[in-house]
């Protein structure tokens, strides 16, 4: 579904926060849909967005204006709940990536339990499949979580990298970046598409961007921070050149 690039890894932009900043006074702006515009044009790959069941950040008028105006791929992070499942249906994004959600927590804290929840997933993945919408599951680096997401019929999985970014020793990190590995060659392996996320910056990028199987990375929170201080579009290219290691 992914298509490589000057190098094997896109890069796709989570403007989530752009939202959570103009939800926390109520006004138009800052925009999210003018945001992914300079992210385009700032070359990356995609645009991402989670419109969440308590809509803290994205709203349904972002997702709407989103999908027409999007130029490359749009990702709809998602809830599998039957609410969730009918707004893909109508607003039908690129990819919809199924993720686990609770209300109180600040973001996406862990991967999807696909194992134990295939039956019902199995049904959510035929649904958007049938729809023609690419199906992806965001799970933690977990050999079983990735044979179960094949078992649904998933398109993709995202793998969870959060551990690996937080990690607060180099051994630690190394544990789980072979996690990450070892996850992403398993599912290449089953033919399904291979994309990571969650905590990774400019910092900590490269080595999963340089994973063989990982054809793409879902960054948002270091990028919009980033662009506070310097705009969207050059915090869109820097992170380009850290992908590839230059400084």
């Amino acid at each position: 579904m992914f298509q490589s690039g000057g190098s094997h890894t896109r890069l796709g932009v989570n403007v989530d926060h752009v939202a959570t900043v103009r939800q926390a006074r109520g006004t138009r702006s800052p925009d999210p849909v003018e945001a992914a515009f300079l992210a385009e044009a700032g070359g990356c790959d995609g645009i991402t967005i989670h419109l969440r069941e308590d809509r803290r950040h994205i709203q349904e008028r972002d997702l709407a204006i989103l999908r027409r105006t999007v130029k490359t791929r749009l990702n709809l992070e998602m809830a599998a709940t039957q609410e969730m499942v009918k707004t893909a249906l109508d607003v039908k994004p690129d990819v919809a990536t199924l993720v686990p959600e609770r209300r109180e927590e600040l973001t996406t804290e862990g991967g999807l339990e696909v194992a134990m929840n295939m039956e019902y997933l199995k049904k959510v993945v035929r649904l958007l499949k049938d729809a023609e919408i690419g199906t992806s599951l965001f799970i933690d680096p977990d050999i079983e979580q990735v044979k179960a997401s094949h078992r649904v019929g998933a398109d993709i999985v995202e793998i969870h990298t959060g551990k690996f970014a937080d990690a607060k020793t180099q051994e630690e990190a190394a544990r789980e970046f072979d996690r990450i590995v070892n996850a992403a060659k398993v599912a290449h392996k089953l033919g399904m598409e291979v994309a990571a996320g969650h905590g990774l910056d400019y910092r900590n990028v490269k080595p999963v961007s340089d994973i063989p199987e990982v054809r793409e990375v879902n960054i948002g929170h270091s990028i919009i921070g980033r662009a506070v201080l310097v705009g969207m579009e050059r915090a869109v290219r820097e992170m380009r050149m850290a992908m590839k290691g230059l400084p």
